[in-house]
């Protein structure tokens, strides 16, 4: 290649080698300002593969060209172009494995490719026959709507000829008032139709002619992702696609929409109390709706307002529904009393509650039947817990007793001791005869609807009289056998222990007849005797089994407490596996202490036992705000709390061994209050006294009672610390006589006046710096100075105050007798008048008591 730019300058030129298979050429190109270039050009010749000889082919040579110029002088003529033979060499090994091998890739790359066409054309084959499948479907819908139309149209048509028929041309014109509206596909076929375009507005109109389809001659179109290369392709015409489809059969389905439908008629569970929200929601129906519904009643609500179960249930009636109650409550079904199998029934030991009046020798005659000393360690030598014990008699048979105190408190331990019983032994002291606990006792069984023994007690003691037993028992509707009754009466003294064999053979007898069956096999149910709070072994419950058995491990429900059963103990201390029916044991693993007199039962789970016991903690909340707040609906309680407002009360912390003892208390106490003075019980509690106990008794300023229980340490310093007093009690005599002085303390003293005598004013002197004084004669008693006065004036008071002075002849004297003349001063009074007469009193306040 060579450049050059003046004709006088040095000629450089550069060439390429040629190669075999090449013809080379010069190529002159020429540029502006006079530049010019010489350009070698290459040939290469195809060389057939295996080394066949290619024709020659000489490369063209450029002729000089002329100059435009005017002549210049004559140049040396140009040396001739090399000529240079086309040379075949054959290919290396390398060159021709390298094609080998480009020719492979290029047919493994053509067979993906087609591998890929095929694949894509399958894909969209099976597009397009899915949305075929759709097209169809859509034109399927669309005949069917089509058809109903007509009919629709040919039902109207033939309704509107025969009302032509029957009513006037008027009255033809005017719509039928129960013609439903012309749906908008109605519309559509009755009017032409016109299309309508995204730019402008509705286009001419067109015929309803059916249009015929024209036949597809392209290819079915390739339903892939739209981009701007297949938009622009020419090749191709835009159809609608199946979103387009999918919107026009929603708009078919639209006009369906505003038939009338089916009412569907469904079962409401309808709890004790459900907002118009919640009861709509559960009828699918508006809460509007229902509103309105309430509005006609004549009750105005909104939709969060609270309905009672009868209104939601009449509404949900009203509107075609099937309404179920239910209620919170019903976690407790199939909790007690369900059916036993009769062949499951076995045969139980009898209950026996011994009953009577306080000192009549309940517990003594119990410890002569299970040969064991229990009142001798009894604080006062009276029974204050309930117990519950199973002695084995003479023939084998198993017996369970139940001792119940005697005396007036612990009425809720004797009726508790009745409801779980299956007979009632009444003890009645042959020397003391029929009492009022005995009439009660007598209540509370003929209320639990069990036989009744009676065994005459103390018949061993000098006055022993057991024919006036059984005459007084008649009073109350007891008539022994002996006297013509069916009552057993059984003559027993448990100090000598006569007759206790007899006493267990009409035990033995009664249940017999009975015919005690009880199922063993079932989960457990039973009655908490007694409840306590042990320091080491934590809430204990005093259990009595009537249905099933239990066992550790089983999970129990008792009253607003649950828990898994940790330990089984019998009345004599020994650890048990299994009690069954009618064992009395203790069961430790309660959560807290039930109350006495709550049912026990076995559930299946933890989830059931806590639903269960925080019902009842709800239930128990609730009625305790009640009795605080009161029934602001009851005029009887308005009365009450107007007439007890200004009452004084007399506020306890209350500490008990056991509930039943706790309940006793609170109960007698309660008792003790009068319109002026009533006992509040903070706080009563089963255990012993800690150190929260003395923080609320400092903060209240009250005092602490402790029945059978002690404090700690930590609680007996801190009550030290504070000057808290704690009363100790192991009698329920001494405690509630304590509480009625202190009670009593609160109540204001009574006022007594002691007439002292009568004077009369015979002469008023006026003294100077003294002021007035009665000259006064005694008639009647004595007048003493500093006593309490009285002016009366034509038998009308017009003074009351004190005697200041009193002078017998300028001597000042403490008394005056009858008879005798005086001089009297009053306190801040001066009017006195001659004929007044004067009484005189003393004033003394008189503690009272309840």
């Amino acid at each position: 290649m060579s450049e050059t730019k003046n004709p006088g300058e040095k000629k450089l030129t550069l060439s390429l080698k040629p190669r075999g298979g090449t013809e080379t050429g010069v190529v002159r190109q020429s540029f502006s300002h006079g530049r010019s270039k010489s350009v070698v050009v290459e040939v290469k010749k195809r060389r057939a593969i295996g080394g066949a000889p290619e024709p020659k082919v000489e490369a063209p040579v450029e002729p000089p060209k002329k100059a435009a110029a005017a002549p210049a002088p004559k140049a040396p003529p140009a040396p001739p172009a090399p000529k240079s033979g086309v040379v075949l060499r054959t290919l290396t090994e390398e060159e021709m494995a390298a094609r080998a091998s480009a020719l492979a890739d290029s047919r493994v790359r053509e067979a993906e490719e087609r591998k890929h066409a095929e694949e894509e054309a399958k894909r969209r084959a099976s597009r397009e026959a899915i949305e075929r499948v759709e097209r169809e479907a859509a034109e399927a819908r669309k005949r069917e709507e089509d058809a109903r139309h007509k009919v629709e149209e040919e039902s109207k048509r033939k309704a509107g000829e025969v009302a032509k028929k029957r009513l006037s041309d008027d009255e033809v014109r005017k719509p039928a008032p129960g013609a439903r509206p012309k749906l908008e596909a109605e519309a559509d076929d009755d009017a032409p139709r016109t299309a309508r375009r995204p730019g402008g507005g509705a286009g001419a109109a067109r015929p309803a002619t059916a249009r015929p389809a024209a036949p597809r001659s392209a290819p079915p179109k390739e339903r892939g992702r739209l981009t701007l290369v297949t938009a622009l392709r020419a090749d191709e015409v835009r159809e609608r696609s199946v979103a387009s489809f999918r919107r026009r059969t929603q708009r078919m389905k639209g006009h369906a929409a505003n038939e009338p439908k089916e009412k569907l008629t469904r079962e409401v569970i309808i709890p004790d109390a459900i907002t118009i929200q919640e009861l709509a929601n559960r009828m699918s129906e508006r809460a509007v709706d229902v509103i309105r519904l309430l509005m006609k009643q004549g009750q105005m609500a909104t939709i969060n307002d609270v309905l009672d179960a009868d209104t939601a249930q009449l509404i949900a009636e009203e509107m075609g529904h099937t309404a179920r109650r239910v209620s919170e409550s019903d976690v407790e079904e199939g909790l007690f009393d369900s059916a036993d199998d009769e062949g499951a029934l076995e045969s139980r030991a009898p209950v026996v509650t011994v009953m009577g009046h306080v000192d009549h020798g309940k517990t003594s005659l119990l410890d002569a039947i299970r040969q064991a000393d229990v009142v001798s360690g009894e604080a006062g030598g009276i029974t204050q817990h309930i117990g519950a014990y199973q002695v084995t008699s003479a023939s084998g048979d198993k017996v369970t007793f139940i001792d119940t105190p005697g005396h007036a408190a612990f009425t809720a331990m004797r009726a508790r001791g009745a409801k779980v019983t299956d007979i009632v032994i009444l003890v009645v002291a042959a020397d003391d005869g029929v009492m009022p606990q005995t009439v009660e006792a007598i209540h509370h069984a003929k209320a639990a609807k069990v036989p009744i023994i009676v065994a005459i007690n103390k018949i061993d003691k000098p006055g022993a009289t057991p024919d006036r037993v059984r005459t007084e028992l008649l009073q109350h509707e007891i008539q022994v056998e002996s006297l013509g009754g069916d009552v057993v009466d059984v003559e027993v003294s448990a100090t000598k222990k006569t007759n206790i064999d007899k006493l267990l053979e009409m035990i033995a007898l009664q249940a017999e007849i009975l015919d005690l069956k009880a199922n063993p096999s079932r989960p457990a149910e039973g009655t908490v005797i007694e409840a306590k709070l042990d320091r080491g072994r934590g809430p204990v419950a005093t259990v009595l089994v009537q249905r099933g058995t239990l066992h550790p491990g089983d999970i129990v429900v008792a009253g607003a407490e649950w828990g898994r059963v940790r330990a089984l103990v019998s009345d004599t201390g020994a650890a048990v596996q299994s009690a069954g029916p009618s064992t009395p044991v203790e069961v430790l693993g309660f959560s807290g202490t039930p109350d006495a007199g709550d049912r026990l039962a076995v559930v299946e789970n933890e989830a059931r036992a806590r639903e269960i016991t925080d019902y009842r903690q709800r239930q128990k909340r609730e009625k305790t705000a009640t009795r605080a707040t009161g029934m602001r609906g009851s005029l009887e309680q308005m009365m009450a709390q107007a007439r007890t407002a200004g009452r004084k009360e007399f506020g306890l912390v209350i500490k008990a061994d056991v509930q039943g003892s706790l309940e006793a208390i609170v109960g007698t106490l309660d008792k003790l209050g009068t319109d002026e003075v009533a006992a509040r019980v903070l706080h009563s509690g089963v255990g012993g006294i800690s150190e929260s106990d003395v923080t609320l008794a400092e903060a209240s300023g009250v005092p602490i009672i402790a029945f059978n229980v002690r404090a700690n340490k930590e609680a007996r310093e801190a009550a030290e610390r504070a000057g808290i007093e704690i009363r100790y009690y192991n009698i329920i005599y001494d405690l509630v006589d304590d509480v009625k002085k202190a009670m009593s303390g609160l109540l204001p003293p009574t006022i007594r006046e002691t007439m002292l005598g009568n004077a009369q004013i015979l002469e008023v002197f006026k003294v100077s710096k003294v002021g007035n004084i009665a000259g006064c004669k005694v008639t009647d008693g004595t007048v003493e100075r500093g006593a309490n006065v009285r002016l009366i004036r034509d038998n009308v008071v017009v003074h009351e105050g004190k005697l200041s002075q009193l002078k017998r002849f300028k001597d000042d004297v403490k008394e005056v007798s009858s008879g005798m003349e005086c001089g009297m001063a009053f306190e801040n009074y001066q009017d006195m008048r001659q004929g007044d007469v004067i009484e005189c009193y003393r004033v003394e306040q008189v503690a009272r008591s309840l």
